[in-house]
């Protein structure tokens, strides 16, 4: 039953799309494609998954115990402080300190936890900001 709620869900979200794409207004400088073609590519893709999923579920999960659900609880909540947190503490920050985390409730020892953020952090930002000369969030530090 849960497999089809979910899929319901996604066709629901799929028609969300489509009107969202129509929604864009193009510009007389437009491409060939237009902008609407990626989001109603996706909105296909959305809608004919949900459809299998309606179709074809699975059996009923076995859904974890309340102790599992609270950790992933806390893993969307450290998502949504880092999204909160990035533009303040700025990217290498923020993203050390989430990927530390969520390393660390993956399994990781605190030591490794720690280590596996900072890499992260600086690896992302050496790749994307140093290599590629994407823009960052700056924190108070500048970088």
């Amino acid at each position: 039953m849960s497999d089809r709620i979910f899929g319901v869900v996604g066709m629901f979200l799929a028609i969300g799309y489509v009107f969202a794409a129509f929604a864009i207004e193009e510009s007389f400088l437009s491409d060939a494609v237009g902008p609407k073609a990626f989001p109603l590519i996706i909105a296909g893709i959305l809608g004919l998954s949900s459809l299998a999923i309606v179709l074809r579920p699975d059996d009923e999960p076995i859904w974890p115990a309340v102790g599992r659900l609270a950790e992933i609880a806390a893993a969307v909540v450290v998502m949504v402080l880092y999204a909160e947190m990035l533009p303040l503490a700025g990217f290498v920050i923020a993203t050390a300190f989430a990927a530390a985390y969520l390393a660390w409730r993956l399994g990781s020892s605190p030591f490794e936890a720690v280590a596996v953020g900072i890499g992260t952090s600086v690896g992302i930002y050496v790749i994307f900001h140093l290599v590629l000369g994407l823009s960052l969030a700056r924190g108070p530090f500048g970088f």
